[in-house]
Formats: structure tokens, sequence, C-alpha cells
């Protein structure tokens, strides 16, 4: 069971990107998704969340307005749309999914920091917002 996260890059303030996480060796419909982010010297964050089903959805405030998850079954892929990006926005971000019942709802999956059934923190996409 594998994600691969891609699609980072140099964008000036206020520009877009579109991350994608391909998903290999299961089915991605049957799992909810997460996008989390790492900026040099801070925490790391959950961004945004999906369940299974489409009303689950969370963002982080920070993003809210600006990120839109997104889910596309038949390529087995997960995105996350970057709009009006920040300098703060700055960060390595990654992808996970999980299907078991540690977290009830997409609130507590993008709370967590580890536990998911696949992905985690080795593999990511630098997104650098500069000018």
């Amino acid at each position: 069971l594998q994600l691969m996260a891609s699609g980072g890059g140099l964008v000036q303030p206020g520009g877009s990107l579109r991350l994608s996480c391909a998903a290999s060796g299961f089915s991605l419909d049957r799992y909810a998704i997460g996008w989390f982010r790492q900026a040099p010297g801070k925490e790391r964050e959950g961004v945004s969340c999906l369940g299974r089903s489409p009303e689950k959805i969370y963002y982080a405030d920070s993003v809210k307005g600006r990120f839109t998850i997104s889910r596309d079954n038949a390529k087995n892929t997960m995105y996350l749309e970057m709009n009006n990006l920040k300098a703060e926005d700055t960060a390595v971000y990654y992808c996970v999914a999980d299907n078991t019942p540690i977290f009830p709802t997409v609130q507590s999956m993008c709370a967590a920091r580890g536990g998911y059934a696949v992905g985690g923190w080795e593999q990511g996409t630098q997104v650098t917002v500069s000018s």
C-alpha cells in the first residue's frame, strides 16, 4: 500500500498549485484521506481531511476558502487545490489515507499526528511560496 505525493514547486504569493497523491495497492474510495504539512521549525499541521462521504470535510482555519481537497476515484488519486498562496503556506506537504475506526471524524483525523493506515512522513512534496 503506497501513496505518492507530487505537484509541489516554487510559486509567487497569490499564485496557485495543485498537489496530487496517487494511491497504489488499494482503492482510495474506501478510505478517508488527508493532507498535512510541516514548515521548518514548526509542528506538523493537518491541512484538510475528507471522509468517504463528501459531506465529511475539514479544513484548517489557515487555509479555509483557499484550499480544496478532492479525490478522483477513477484515477485512484487525491488532490489539494491551493489558491491565493501565501508565504506561510511554505512547507512540505504529505498525504495519508485511513479506513480504520481510530478516527471517528475527519476533525480527529486531521488533529492526529500519526497512526494512519497508509502514508506518513517519509515522502512529501515541497511547496515554496516566495517572490
